[in-house]
């Protein structure tokens, strides 16, 4: 090869290199470009975290009463309806206490019904002691006329005024007797007499503590965190279990505070669990903006007046409810983590929430117990014994 061709050749590849440079250096001059007015345009308005976890409501379950566990009905795992009994107590002893309220309410209507009659009695007995009044009195004037031409002897007249003495006490005691029977019953209807109230009251608890020997699910969901066994003997208030909700979670996402300037209540955002992956992406929105940051609502919060004091970034925790559809076709488990990217673009919402909840949060009927039943077994006692 000559010197001739070599020179052109080697001309060639720095054009060649320098072309390449300049496509490559437009080239990102480009992305840069695009980077930044995609940034300017759309990355700005969004703030990201990966400091987010699921959570949701973990509904505790309680004994209402004290007793020995008879049967465990569900474990860890299973699936519940509302209104399912999780677990059963020995109701011997409840009905016990029932049967002896039913008991003492009978004794009570025939006490008061007994009163009642009294009272008739105490009446016409009154009527009596009036009669025997009047008729001493009949007397003691028939002997006096009989005195004054002494017809009669002064002893004799002095027995018939002592019979009207008689006559009268007589009568104010049988005053006071139905007086007495009367304050306790006054003119009030048998039912509602305060005596049969008070053992009809007792009775209701006493079927009350026999249906709370099984135990009923509030809502639907999934059992966790069974700590309940077979034969233990629990209190009133003793934790069993809990019931987990699948539609009752939401994402609680702790922004650093430099993320919070333009986050308000409403905007949209987007969260990708880890569980799921890119697979699945979750669409939500912001409800609300927690009161108080982590540091500050925990156990020990931080003194920050000491003399070492360092300056640490705070998070926030911000609410993120989400599709109950997607939930619903994707469950998600409380404590999972997740990334959060919320969409600060619109800043029309509010920071804290200016309306109040005019309907309850989370609500549950299955606990609120029916009182027909035992109320018609009170009136049919009531009933029976008092003809």
């Amino acid at each position: 090869m000559t010197a001739e061709n070599t020179i052109p050749q080697t001309k060639n590849k720095s054009q060649q290199r320098k072309r390449a440079l300049l496509f490559l250096t437009t080239l990102f001059v480009i992305i840069a470009i695009a980077y930044l007015i995609y940034w300017f345009l759309v990355l700005r308005h969004h703030q990201e975290t990966d400091d987010a976890y699921v959570a949701g409501n973990q509904v505790q379950i309680m004994a209402q009463i004290s007793g020995s566990v008879t049967r465990v009905n569900f474990d860890n795992t299973d699936k519940v309806q509302a209104g399912d009994v999780l677990v059963e107590l020995d109701p011997t002893n409840a009905e016990q206490a029932y049967e002896r309220a039913k008991t003492a309410l009978a004794n009570s209507v025939r006490q008061v019904h007994q009163l009642i009659i009294n009272n008739k009695q105490f009446q016409a007995n009154i009527q009596l002691k009036r009669s025997d009044l009047e008729r001493v009195q009949s007397d003691l004037k028939r002997r006096e006329v009989l005195g004054a031409t002494q017809a009669i002897g002064r002893e004799e007249l002095l027995h018939a005024r002592n019979a009207v003495q008689g006559a009268q006490a007589a009568l104010e005691v049988a005053i006071q007797q139905y007086n007495v029977n009367q304050a306790a019953i006054l003119n009030t209807p048998l039912k509602d007499q305060p005596v049969i109230q008070q053992s009809a009251t007792q009775l209701r608890d006493a079927w009350l503590s026999l249906q709370r020997t099984k135990i009923l699910s509030p809502i639907s969901g999934y059992v966790s965190r069974r700590n309940v066994q077979v034969g233990s003997q629990i209190a009133a208030g003793s934790p069993l279990m809990a019931v987990v909700p699948t539609d009752q979670i939401w994402i609680d996402a702790n922004f650093k505070e430099t993320q919070l300037s333009n986050m308000r209540i409403g905007q949209s955002a987007t969260v990708i669990s880890d569980i799921y992956g890119d697979d699945v992406i979750y669409k939500g929105k912001v409800v609300g903006l927690d009161m108080g940051t982590g540091s500050a609502f925990s156990l020990l919060p931080a003194q920050n007046a000491t003399g070492n004091w360092i300056k640490v970034v705070q998070r926030l925790p911000v609410r993120i409810e989400l599709d109950n559809k997607q939930i619903e076709k994707h469950p998600l488990r409380i404590g999972l983590s997740t990334l959060v990217k919320v969409d600060t673009l619109d800043k029309d919402g509010k920071v804290l929430a200016d309306t109040v909840r005019k309907t309850p949060a989370y609500e549950s009927t299955i606990l609120q117990l029916d009182l027909a039943p035992i109320n018609k077994i009170i009136d049919d006692i009531i009933q029976a014994n008092a003809s």
